[in-house]
């Protein structure tokens, strides 16, 4: 992964929230390493994002980029909420969450990138947690 334009990888560890099963994140991690690929490691993207740290501007601003982390408009989320909006088209994000670590680890590993971020600009629903609402769809608070 580490040819010019190939898609960079961004691991999250999900220290702090620890909503990615262990064995799944443990195994991605484990098998990214032994790889021999380049890779960047966060101990959690959810921090990263309350602190509005650099690092994901940086991130999102460097290219086609593949993120190991938790579900895609989450991600979209915490980027958006840090300054650092992801480029839709050049963004894949492969849930551990709900992949297994191999699907994971072989999405990470292709030179092909398939974007999969929703469509629409990051939103936060109720309870504060991230939503995909499609832009120019009207939210309850813009319908008042």
């Amino acid at each position: 992964m580490s040819s010019e334009g190939a898609p960079r990888i961004l691991y999250c560890r999900c220290r702090y929230a620890q909503v990615v099963p262990a064995a799944v994140k443990d195994e991605v991690l484990r098998r990214l390493c032994e790889s021999g690929a380049e890779f960047e490691a966060v101990p959690d993207l959810c921090e990263w994002s309350a602190r509005r740290d650099p690092g994901l501007a940086r991130l999102a601003g460097g290219g086609p980029l593949k993120i190991a982390a938790c579900y895609p408009r989450a991600v979209k989320w915490l980027f958006a909420n840090a300054g650092a909006p992801l480029d839709a088209a050049a963004t894949e994000v492969l849930n551990m969450r709900t992949q297994p670590a191999e699907e994971v680890v072989a999405g990470l590993e292709s030179g092909e990138l398939k974007p999969n971020l929703p469509a629409g600009r990051p939103t936060a629903g109720p309870d504060g947690q991230p939503t995909g609402q499609p832009t120019g769809q009207p939210t309850e608070s813009s319908t008042e």
